[in-house]
């Protein structure tokens, strides 16, 4: 991987930033948006937008690791996105195929930990394929996690997971009174992964398009005009500092 841009100048290499690391987010999710209207608004193709989209994923996965974010969940692919073009469907498939095998390598350099959420079942077996290659050999890096949603809806995270939840039920593993809050998220695809403390929506829409809504409950909300692939080290460290300076209630009275 290049060089972030942060600069470094503190004695352990650390970036000089003006948030204190234990002020920062733990954990970033990202709604990567606006690759279709970057590339229209030039006169290219989605597909080249969604090309210049996967650099900008590979330059924030670079700044998060220089600002020591712990994890880092980036929404690649929607269940809905299949409805797309499948000239546009094939090209982001495509870029998957062409920067797993690419970027396994700098991953385990840096110490970067990947996976993936969301229903694999849906993906072609060279896709699954590359995604379990990189999986398995960054399983045991201890450096920034990389999590990517891909073939993800929320909805059918937490319909798969209370019937889980509800089969343990029927066959006597679980009671009726065992479940809990804490039973329910065990059984999502983000289970040990911590909740985003912060969301990241570019290209200036407000909405969360069916992304985390158990996980998100309590995050706090950016969203920034820029289009993903123009989104950099500045719009990410602007995000930061605006969630360091949000009051963290959780329906509290006083902040935490």
């Amino acid at each position: 991987m290049a060089r972030a841009s942060v600069p470094t100048s503190q004695p352990d290499g650390t970036p000089d930033f003006d948030v204190p690391v234990a002020d920062r987010p733990r954990h970033i999710a990202v709604i990567m948006d606006g690759n279709g209207r970057w590339a229209t608004e030039r006169g290219r193709s989605r597909a080249e937008g969604h090309r210049a989209g996967a650099q900008a994923a590979r330059r924030i996965v670079e700044e998060c690791g220089a600002l020591s974010i712990g994890t880092l969940t980036l929404y690649s692919f929607s269940m809905e996105n299949w409805k797309r073009p499948a000239d546009e469907v094939d090209a982001l498939m495509g870029l998957l195929l062409e920067f797993l095998p690419k970027e396994r390598d700098d991953l385990l350099r840096n110490n970067v930990r990947f996976q993936v959420i969301g229903d694999r079942a849906g993906l072609a077996e060279d896709v699954i394929r590359e995604i379990e290659l990189t999986e398995d050999a960054t399983a045991d890096c201890s450096g920034l996690h990389v999590v990517l949603a891909i073939n993800y809806s929320s909805r059918h995270e937490i319909t798969r997971a209370a019937r889980h939840v509800a089969a343990k039920v029927r066959d006597g593993v679980l009671s009726e009174n065992d479940v809990t809050e804490a039973v329910l998220a065990d059984h999502l695809y983000t289970r040990g992964i911590p909740d985003p403390d912060l969301l990241i929506r570019t290209s200036g829409e407000h909405r969360i398009s069916n992304y985390l809504l158990w996980q998100i409950s309590y995050s706090e909300l950016h969203v920034t005009d820029a289009y993903w692939p123009d989104f950099d080290g500045d719009d990410l460290r602007t995000a930061i500092r605006d969630f360091a300076g949000r009051q963290r209630r959780f329906g509290d009275i006083e902040a935490r």
